[in-house]
């Protein structure tokens, strides 16, 4: 394979580095290297950081580059390189490098690790559960209020859970963009962001499995406060039910798609005349002082004073004192409520 790879080389640089590329990986598995090692491997060969995350088995490994390991629970970028580790599985590998499509040989380092890395998983670990987002259907009969106990509890049974064992606990979760999800719940501890869909997610409380329909309908309200987390429409991706207290009545006043309240629509008005308006209020509003709000948006604080001069104006009501404050807090949540 040496040999092969040298001769390769001399006619194709890439053919040639992919060669060395599985051959590295074949020594490995004969080994029966750890998933740290695999991971390793991976980022040596890449010259940049490489990460492993599998939610289903509870599994994350980062190593840098020089072959430190150094995790973090920061999201992977969409337009890093990355594989699956099943066919037509979400990627579960990512190389994190940033700014072009993955090469030919970064595409061999993925594919040769992600097979070795299922490997391994699947010997030591057994192979993970299917998600629930598999089966729909299923999912769909948990939700549902007018099914049946039995019904439910059978459809329970179907994914995996065991509605018998009193500490089970499930969140409902509703996607913007496709159907409904659950999620098993660990006490006091929040789902990390590899567990999640992403986009706009609305998180419903923790509740047996029998409660699901209560948790479906918190989670649909939750999703109507979440935002795109852009400058056009700022605000939090992920809004958990539980966490909305008396802020969650405001949903049954504000009908989405109907005629915005006066607040919303003069806070239209002013981004519309006022370029990154919206992410200067939005700083405003979730920060704990005007100091702060500056540095969120990365300006000087007297940038932020002349923007706030400009904004009263626009708006028509004081933003430097608790009444204003909580009247623009107020009116940019109605402005995601009001959302078609």
């Amino acid at each position: 394979m040496k040999e092969l790879a040298g001769r390769l080389t001399a006619l194709d640089p890439d053919a040639g580095a992919a060669v060395r590329v599985i051959a590295y990986f074949d020594r490995l598995a004969e080994t029966r290297a750890g998933l740290e090692a695999l991971v390793r491997g991976a980022a040596v060969l890449a010259g940049c950081p490489a990460r492993l995350v599998d939610a289903g088995r509870r599994v994350r490994v980062r190593v840098e580059p020089d072959g430190t390991r150094k995790d973090t629970e920061a999201p992977p970028e969409p337009d890093w390189p990355s594989a699956a580790l099943e066919p037509g599985g979400a990627p579960a590998l990512w190389l994190e490098r940033a700014g072009t499509g993955p090469s030919v040989v970064d595409a061999v380092i993925l594919e040769r690790a992600a097979g070795a890395i299922r490997l391994v998983l699947d010997r030591t670990r057994g192979r993970a559960p299917a998600s629930p987002a598999d089966d729909p259907a299923l999912i769909e009969t948990l939700l549902d209020a007018t099914v049946p106990e039995p019904a439910r509890l059978h459809a329970a049974r179907r994914l995996g859970i065991d509605p018998t064992v009193p500490a089970v606990r499930i969140r409902a979760l509703a996607p913007s963009d496709g159907p409904p999800r659950i999620l098993a719940a660990r006490a006091g501890v929040r789902p990390s962001d590899a567990e999640l869909p992403g986009g706009r997610l609305g998180v419903g409380p923790a509740v047996p499995v029998l409660d699901l329909p209560g948790s479906w309908t918190a989670a649909r309200t939750a999703l109507r406060f979440t935002a795109d987390g852009t400058p056009q429409d700022p605000g939090p991706r992920v809004v958990y039910a539980d966490e909305l207290g008396g802020i969650a009545l405001l949903a049954d006043l504000v009908v989405p798609g109907a005629e915005p309240p006066p607040d919303v629509r003069a806070l239209e008005a002013a981004a519309g005349a006022l370029p990154g308006l919206l992410a200067t209020l939005h700083a405003v509003a979730a920060t704990a002082s005007q100091r702060a709000a500056a540095a969120e948006i990365n300006v000087h604080h007297s940038t932020l004073q002349d923007r706030l001069t400009q904004a009263e104006h626009l708006l028509g009501w004081p933003l430097r004192t608790p009444q204003g404050r909580l009247r623009l807090q107020l009116a940019l949540t109605m402005r995601h409520l009001a959302r078609p």
